[in-house]
């Protein structure tokens, strides 16, 4: 499944009269197949399945985003400068076209330009979010859309609300932990320990100005305060369910983060959705989760990695209890030879890899195997993320028999809360970003140091 977009700087929204620059739709698609010549890359492979389940979506995307053509609508994700002629005259346009891009017909799948002159699309009048082109296919479809309907309309409000971190109206509140770290397990904990902090900081930013222009902005009515503050803590959860996430891959897996110049941390095939809207501010929590740490370094190497992102991997000590994050644009284990070996970055005390992919389709297993493989064999301690129970299945069987000591694996107690609707089949069962995770130690069939040179020097 491709990712969803999260950019690394904030800026209040310009002028009415100025264009304004959306962040392109997310994608998120079950099974991503292989278009012409992607290479390795998750983003790419799963905008263009989308044509699989309806024929010419990715094209109606470009379309309404005004773009030309997909390396277009790269740019932008990857933090590029956009193309001239990208962007929208006033809030308005921009949100309208955003809700143009899921405008097809959940049933026959047909899209507005496939319409008779006596059909229209319409949308469920629950959920706002999933179009029909008319009643009987609305009525055939409601089998399968009453299942998840509830789920589609927290998208829907969490799709708008999401705006707010865009433009930095939602800043993420953040500091030192009241409570013990152990003490800290979970969300329910989480949200507890922050208490009536949290909910005041919610409550300010429901009554902004940001969030009245956004409601009038986009053509339907504004939901019930509590209904906005579940989406706000939904999109909080979602921002800190990584940082989050690693740290429990810390805990587990027994890191020391005492350790006299800091610990490392690789995110192995990270793309725009870790570096794009990321501020190193998102990643205070991971801190607070080990207090007194001296220092975590935390590089994000992946082909998708956002331009622009600090590519500094310096391996000069750092400050007791500051965060370092960077990027490196490439492949793991190319940036392994290249970094690791010779000595410009440290060696990692923990890989952590959020849904890799790795089981939906043999390109991406291609690319990933000599990943995979170098991590068994240096016995790099490894966390994995996927998006749902089926996923974990997958991904369990494929490194059981690549042979990995797995450690640990079971549901994520800081996984994403907000739903994820699956682009191009709507009525699909929403997923949950890092719902599951996987632990895995070395090999559960060693090799002493001399085999392990071998294997290396025979092309990991």
């Amino acid at each position: 499944m491709a990712p969803r977009s999260r950019r690394r700087r904030h800026r209040k929204p310009p002028s009415s009269v100025a264009p304004i620059i959306m962040t392109p739709t997310t994608i998120v698609t079950p099974m991503p197949l292989t278009p012409s010549k992607p290479g390795p890359s998750i983003d790419t492979l799963g905008f263009f399945s989308l044509d699989d389940n309806v024929p010419g979506l990715s094209q109606l995307i470009l379309q309404k985003l005004n773009m030309k053509s997909y390396e277009e609508y790269k740019l932008v994700v990857d933090g590029g400068t956009p193309v001239s002629g990208f962007g929208f005259r006033c809030p308005q346009e921009m949100f309208q076209r955003m809700e143009d891009t899921f405008r097809f017909c959940a049933h026959c799948r047909v899209l507005p330009s496939g319409l008779s002159d006596s059909k229209v699309l319409r949308h469920c009048k629950r959920c706002r979010n999933v179009y029909y082109c008319g009643p009987e296919c609305q009525r055939s479809d409601w089998p399968a859309h009453r299942r998840v309907c509830q789920e589609l309309r927290l998208v829907a409000v969490d799709r708008l609300m999401e705006w707010l971190l865009v433009t930095g109206d939602f800043v993420l509140p953040s500091g030192p932990w009241p409570w013990p770290p152990e003490a800290v397990q979970d969300w329910d904990s989480w949200f507890s320990m922050k208490g009536l902090h949290l909910d005041a900081t919610l409550d300010a930013v429901l009554v902004s100005h940001a969030v009245t222009t956004l409601w009038a902005s986009v053509g339907r009515p504004r939901p019930d305060p509590d209904v906005l503050q579940g989406s706000l803590k939904r999109l909080l959860t979602d921002v800190l369910s990584r940082p989050l996430t690693l740290g429990l891959g810390l805990r587990a897996l027994e890191i020391d983060v005492r350790r006299i110049g800091g610990s490392t941390v690789h995110v192995v095939g990270a793309s725009h959705v870790e570096t794009f809207l990321t501020r190193p501010g998102d990643y205070d929590e991971l801190g607070h989760m080990f207090p007194g740490h001296l220092g975590l370094r935390v590089v994000m190497v992946g082909v998708d990695v956002a331009n622009g992102f600090s590519q500094s991997t310096s391996t000069s000590p750092l400050e007791p209890g500051t965060i370092q994050l960077s990027a490196h644009k490439g492949l793991y284990h190319d940036f392994w030879e290249e970094q690791v070996e010779t000595g410009q970055t440290d060696h990692p005390d923990l890989v952590a890899a959020f849904h890799p992919g790795f089981h939906s389709s043999p390109d991406l297993m291609e690319a990933w195997l000599p990943t995979l493989l170098l991590l068994r064999d240096y016995k790099i301690p490894t966390l994995i993320t996927v998006y749902s129970h089926q996923e974990l299945v997958s991904s369990l069987q494929i490194l059981v028999e690549l042979d990995t000591h797995i450690t640990a694996y079971g549901a994520n107690p800081f996984m994403s809360l907000k739903p994820e609707q699956v682009y191009s089949n709507p009525n699909k069962q929403p997923v949950y970003c890092s719902a599951y995770y996987i632990m895995f130690l070395g090999s559960s069939c060693q090799l002493d140091n001399s085999q392990l040179e071998e294997k290396v020097d025979g092309g990991i």
